[in-house]
């Protein structure tokens, strides 16, 4: 399973870049684009306060290490690079997963906004997954 070489190399520990998980955290924080997010999505702090913590980001953490898997394998090439990686991840970021996400949102009557914060969220991280995967080959 060459795909997963990025994460596991035979007795070594696992290969994991914890900024690429810190980047959603930031992103829907008040810092960034959380009060938007949370308006465009009619949530309110007592509405978030009900969700459990530990299996989101249980969940969450699986999900995006199944979705730097699938990139590895795309991105798989010895002669991957830095460049290619992030050229890759914003292609398969923004050409896949945030244009996905527009046209579920236009269906859905979401606003523009909703797709934006969205989108960029999943381009960003596809980038960044893809600069960490290129880098390391």
């Amino acid at each position: 399973m060459m795909f997963l070489d990025f994460l596991w190399r035979g007795d070594e520990m696992p290969h994991i870049n914890w900024l690429a998980f810190v980047i959603g955290g930031l992103w829907y924080s008040p810092v960034l684009f959380g009060r938007a997010w949370m308006s465009v999505n009619n949530l309110t702090e007592a509405d978030l306060a009900k969700g459990n913590m530990a299996k989101i980001f249980g969940i969450t953490f699986i999900l995006a290490v199944v979705m730097a898997a699938n990139l590895a394998a795309f991105l798989a090439e010895p002669k991957t690079n830095l460049a290619w990686g992030a050229t890759a991840g914003f292609l398969a970021g923004f050409g896949w997963v945030a244009l996905g996400i527009a046209t579920i949102a236009l269906f859905e009557r979401r606003s523009w906004k909703y797709t934006l914060i969205n989108g960029g969220y999943m381009t960003v991280s596809f980038v960044v997954m893809g600069s960490i995967i290129g880098a390391w080959r």
